[in-house]
């Protein structure tokens, strides 16, 4: 595998023709919180505020960061515990529904008589064939290593966006129960799987009065309408993959991806797309994340976004700048933002 490959970089939201823009610091601050809004909500991108997985014109590029990524150990990014086959086959259903009816110009699905079913992608050129519970069967066209371990990481490798599912059991509990995380932002879909929300948003700086909240939240999440909300952060690459563990032969410092060097100033907006669909009947939640990039040059250039930009990392808590990266560069990138 090519180092060069792994370190290789997405196009911002400014260089793509058809990407969607968000910029979720409008209140100027720096702020923890679920900030769930009904899913579909009009955030200025017509159509693909209606969608749950958004498709552009880089899409080659996720779908190599994913092939990469899986390339480099499965294992690393795509987790499962204690995932039914009845939740993993609510979960096919859901989003192999959601691709034909969001795009059915490039995906489209075929019932047998025996309710087996055949999902082609126009996209990848791969055909997917799942047996009456959306179990993978067999797949046609592709040359994928390794080979896909289920339908969820085939499906997942059709799409832009990151999978995660949480269960809740009968006694209210709840749990990672799959997650395939191939764009991680600074955290390890091995060190997740398997707990509750509360836990694995622990080290979340701020988060400490909502994780207490953690059971209730998570019914949340199963039990009403879809929802969506985003997340952000600041890096110094718009490399797709920023796992905590860097891969094989590659150190730590050249790997992470957040030191601002003020004579060079590399910076990006890093926004996640995050889509709630809850599916009561099974117990279980879809969550979706989809990352973005916006070029900090082009934001400092809008007086009313950089001010907004400006004044939610000048409000970061010292906990939160630790968590973000930002203790060392935080007063240079200030610098950097006021400068003409």
């Amino acid at each position: 595998m090519s180092l060069d490959n792994l370190f290789q970089e997405a196009r911002t939201v400014e260089a793509s023709n058809s990407a969607a823009y968000y910029f979720p610091l409008m209140s100027g601050r720096y702020e923890v919180k679920p900030g769930m809004m009904p899913f579909g909500s009009c955030l200025g991108n017509t159509q693909a505020d209606q969608q749950v997985f958004q498709i552009d014109d880089n899409f080659t590029h996720y779908r190599q960061a994913k092939l990469l990524a899986r390339g480099e150990r499965l294992s690393k990014y795509y987790q499962i515990c204690n995932y039914s086959q009845v939740v993993a086959g609510a979960i096919a259903n859901l989003i192999i529904n959601r691709l034909i009816q969001e795009h059915p110009q490039h995906f489209y699905c075929q019932k047998s008589t025996a309710n087996t079913r055949t999902f082609h992608s126009q996209l990848t050129n791969e055909t997917l064939y799942l047996d009456a519970e959306l179990q993978l069967q067999q797949v046609q066209g592709s040359e994928v290593v390794p080979t896909y371990a289920s339908t969820l990481d085939a499906l997942a490798a059709q799409v832009q966006e990151d999978l995660t599912i949480i269960c809740r059991s009968a006694n209210g509990s709840n749990w990672l129960s799959a997650v395939h995380l191939c764009y991680p932002n600074h955290w390890s879909a091995e060190e997740k799987i398997g707990k509750d929300f509360a836990t694995i948003h622990a080290a979340v700086a701020g988060m400490e009065k909502i994780n207490r909240r953690g059971n209730a939240i998570a019914n949340t999440m199963i039990t009403q309408k879809p929802m969506v909300r985003f997340a952000w952060g600041l890096s110094t690459d718009t490399r797709l993959n920023h796992h905590p563990q860097p891969p094989s032969g590659v150190l730590v410092s050249q790997w992470q991806g957040r030191s601002f060097d003020s004579h060079h100033p590399r910076l990006y907006l890093r926004i996640e797309r995050q889509v709630i669909w809850g599916l009561p009947e099974f117990e279980a939640a879809l969550f979706t994340i989809r990352t973005y990039f916006r070029d900090c040059k082009l934001i400092k250039q809008d007086p009313v976004l950089r001010s907004k930009l400006y004044g939610a990392i000048q409000s970061m808590t010292s906990e939160s700048l630790v968590y973000k990266g930002l203790v060392e560069s935080k007063a240079s990138i200030l610098r950097w933002l006021n400068d003409g």
